[in-house]
């Protein structure tokens, strides 16, 4: 797998599952919603660790910062 997650996509998808996590903890979200949002959340978390989102392959995007070779 070729990384194709840059730091701040890795950054914003952890702030965000946190979120969720927060707003479910405080059952401010609940049911069938609160599900789908964890599991989303927990894909964000799972994607943002191994800098690689298969959705990003299928699309065609890289927010990775290219090195530049000297």
């Amino acid at each position: 797998m070729k990384k194709n997650m840059g730091t701040t996509d890795k950054i914003v998808r952890i702030i965000l599952a946190a979120i969720v996590a927060g707003l479910y903890f405080t059952n401010i979200i609940s049911g069938i919603s609160a599900i789908v949002l964890l599991v989303l959340a927990g894909v964000f978390v799972l994607t943002s660790l191994i800098s690689f989102c298969p959705l990003y392959t299928i699309i065609g995007l890289n927010t990775c910062a290219v090195k530049k070779e000297q």
